[in-house]
């Protein structure tokens, strides 16, 4: 009698500790900050991201429940739960009428609102309403012991029954059972219905049937021993109690409750972690996108598997040339949406460095950064469609009194060449000279306003060298970069997840139109790629590959009109690879990618002309228009060219019959100081001229050259200024040029040699 006494002892005094305290609507509560699951642009699951403490939970609306698991859960834990309230006086008693009969649990007292509350309060009562921790919590196991055990459990018991009254005066039975079924312990460290519901049978807790749900509502019992990975027998047994209690209350019949327990049931043990895109779920997640639930991306699933399977077999192929690591990254042009992001060949494979992320990392991208400088200069006039740029020996002061001195990956020169050769071919020479002439500051700010973040040094920290890869970027920045050229200079950001953001125009869309069908065509870029190279696609694509200073990073970076590819191989400890390009290190991966793309899509549409452009034939060596071209015209080929500087060539043909093509007025050349005659003789100029009448006069500060059997003029390289003049009759022209020693220090660029 005195257990019953106690009993309701217990209820008044919970009762009156209530009655002092303000309610708690549990509705209002923040959710606990559980797991994230992330899918993709489909709904099909990529990984699952645990909360703090390492908890997997989801948080779901009741009517994402199945409404059979509702009824399983109450049928075993309170079947009362919507005719009483905190505190279901009648099963109570039959606890305590159990406990001093048999000394043990022989029938539960505690109602939904009574384990919410243990939930919500392992230990104590909150002094202040809203003081709720927000983990899911854990169940307490209470002592059966005589004495102090028994006290102990007496006192945590009028204690969770205070804060359950608390929570009754000011939640609705609905908000109570939604805050249960998000907290409830499931196992390990899954609480609520919806994460155990996709970690144990991959679905969610809205599609459970009779035999999923009975099984899933016997694990709050005993949270420990009952998980399906712990004692799998003593789980079937409390299933079969949770379907007869739904038999017993006339939920269902006793032959579905035979069924539902013969049914073979597939658990999934030990698989809520990561299977696709690690690296892209954790970007996400460390960027604050950590809303419990299920997540959206924009990543394909089927793209991600195939980019990521391909990056594994291309770097297993490098190996031998010291390549450990790789990264792509896939995007739709149209919305930005990235379609596949591999940061590693394999994320798990700490030897590798695998949880190094190289679509984050910075590193130097090499000349792939050079038809940004090209495509400014176009715009700020400083060069034109037809420019012809000297692809010869140059020094620039830099600071320090040193002299910067580029170079070309395969160590030659080519003379004269069209600004379409040059960039096609990557050819590090000019777009050294066309940055000469823009400025590094204008360069510098463009790249800013096409997201390069992390070029955050001044302008004279990266020097001429910056369109040779002098500065570190990130592989997300570079082929955001390239989305904006593809789009025609419409910049819009990458993004994993959500709507698009509201585009904004950089440039001239004309010039990089230009600049676009520059990197497009196979045979401009010939002469240091070859024809039918990895670069060259059976559909229109624009590409450009980068390789940085001792072959430390390659990147190649191309799109068609539907999409941007970009990929990094190298090492995330730095250490160089052996003699791999761009063209062989990203190239092959980039290719396969591409084509993938359109193996069943219909082949992308050809890129759209320059706008106000219009192609005519001109001399290659010269620029001159075609029908100006003299017997010094080499090739003549077809170019685009603005209507603008149509003009001024047709003037400039028919007012200047003589101009000096070779040294460019201002030109600086280094005077090596060697003994081999072979490389005295290496270091002559060769003269040239455009010329429609006859053959040219030179001299050198007034001193008369003779001329070759071939008629032309070559002049041997001594230190000094010097006036060279060119005349025909009454047609001349001048250039001033200088010859200076070579540097006693190196450069002071680690990229003295870019490559392509």
């Amino acid at each position: 009698m005195k257990h019953f006494v106690l009993a309701f002892a217990i209820c008044a005094l919970g009762a009156a500790i209530a009655l002092e305290r303000s309610g708690i609507d549990v509705a209002k509560l923040n959710r606990p900050q559980g797991s994230v699951t992330y899918t993709d642009r489909n709904g099909i699951a990529l990984g699952t991201i645990l909360g703090a403490g390492s908890a997997h939970s989801d948080n779901v609306a009741l009517d994402s429940v199945s409404p059979i698991f509702l009824d399983a859960i109450l049928a075993a834990e309170d079947a009362r739960f919507w005719r009483h309230g905190a505190v279901d006086v009648r099963a109570l008693l039959r606890a305590a009428r159990d406990y001093a009969i048999f000394g043990g649990g022989g029938s539960g007292g505690s109602t939904i609102e009574m384990q919410l509350a243990r939930l919500l309060s392992p230990s104590v009562i909150p002094s202040s309403p809203g003081v709720i921790p927000n983990s899911p919590g854990v169940i307490l196991s209470l002592s059966k012991d005589d004495g102090a055990g028994a006290r102990s459990e007496i006192v945590r018991k009028l204690k969770q029954i205070a804060l359950a009254e608390r929570i009754e005066i000011a939640s609705s039975k609905t908000a109570v059972l939604v805050a249960y079924v998000n907290r409830v312990p499931m196992g390990g460290n899954v609480y609520g219905v919806e994460a155990a519901a996709r970690t144990y049978f991959g679905e969610p807790a809205a599609d459970l049937d009779l035999a999923q749900a009975s099984l899933l509502a016997a694990i709050p019992n005993d949270p420990a021993r009952l998980a399906p990975d712990a004692d799998w027998e003593a789980l079937r047994a409390r299933q079969h109690y949770v379907l007869h209690r739904m038999v017993d209350l006339g939920e269902i019949s006793p032959a579905t409750a035979n069924r539902a327990f013969a049914e073979t049931l597939n658990v999934r043990l030990g698989d809520s972690g990561i299977d696709d895109a690690p690296h892209a779920l954790f970007s996400l997640y460390g960027d604050g996108n950590r809303r419990s639930g299920r997540v959206r991306t924009t990543i394909d699933r089927p793209l991600q598997r195939f980019v990521q399977a391909q990056t594994q077999n291309v770097i297993g192929a490098l190996e031998r040339y010291h390549v450990t690591g790789g990264a792509a990254l896939v995007v739709d042009n149209r919305t930005g949406e990235v379609l596949a992001y591999v940061g590693s060949p394999d994320y798990f494979s700490d030897e590798a460095l695998g949880r190094n992320d190289g679509v984050r990392a910075l590193r130097q991208p090499g000349s792939s950064l050079k038809p940004f400088t090209y495509e400014l200069a176009l715009e700020r006039g400083t060069i034109r469609s037809t420019t012809i740029l000297p692809d010869v020996a140059a020094a620039y002061a830099i600071p320090g009194g040193k002299l910067y001195e580029p170079a070309d990956y395969s160590g030659r020169f080519s003379g004269p060449v069209r600004v379409r050769y040059a960039l096609a071919n990557s050819l590090n020479v000019p777009a050294v000279r066309v940055l000469s002439g823009l400025g590094v500051e204008p360069l510098l700010s463009r790249l800013h306003a096409l997201g390069f973040a992390h070029l955050d040094r001044p302008p004279a920290y990266y020097g001429l060298g910056l369109t040779l890869g002098s500065g570190e970027v990130s592989l997300w920045e570079l082929v955001q970069a390239y989305v904006a050229m593809a789009r025609g200079g419409s910049f819009l950001p990458l993004h994993l997840m959500g709507e698009p953001a509201t585009p904004r125009a950089i440039g001239d869309p004309a010039n990089w139109a230009l600049v676009t069908d520059m990197l497009a065509d196979p045979h401009a870029r010939a002469h240091s790629f070859g024809l039918h190279s990895v670069l060259e696609m059976p559909f229109p694509a624009a590409v450009k590959t980068g390789t940085s200073s001792d072959f430390r990073d390659t990147w190649t970076v191309g799109f068609t009109r539907d999409y941007t590819v970009g990929v990094w191989v190298g090492n995330f400890d730095g250490s160089p690879m052996r003699g791999v390009s761009g063209v062989t290190g990203a190239g092959p991966l980039w290719n396969r990618i591409m084509l993938h793309l359109y193996e069943r899509n219909a082949e992308p549409p050809p890129f759209a002309p320059p706008r106000g452009f219009v192609r005519r034939s001109i001399c290659a060596t010269t620029g001159r228009l075609a029908s100006h071209a003299t017997a010094d015209c080499a090739a003549v080929v077809r170019e685009w060219v603005a209507p603008r500087d149509l003009t001024t060539l047709r003037a400039r043909d028919e007012t200047m019959a003589l101009r000096i093509l070779f040294p460019a007025n201002g030109d600086t050349f280094v005077l090596n100081v060697t003994t081999s005659a072979l490389q005295r003789r290496e270091q002559q100029l060769s003269l040239r001229a455009l010329d429609a009448r006859s053959s040219v006069r030179w001299s050198v500060n007034g001193t008369a050259l003779a001329l070759d059997a071939s008629g032309n003029a070559f002049w041997p390289l001594r230190l000094g200024t010097w006036r060279i003049e060119a005349a025909d009759g009454k047609q001349r022209d001048r250039v001033t040029i200088r010859v200076v020693p070579p540097p006693v220090a190196h450069p002071g660029f680690t990229f003295a040699k870019g490559h392509a």
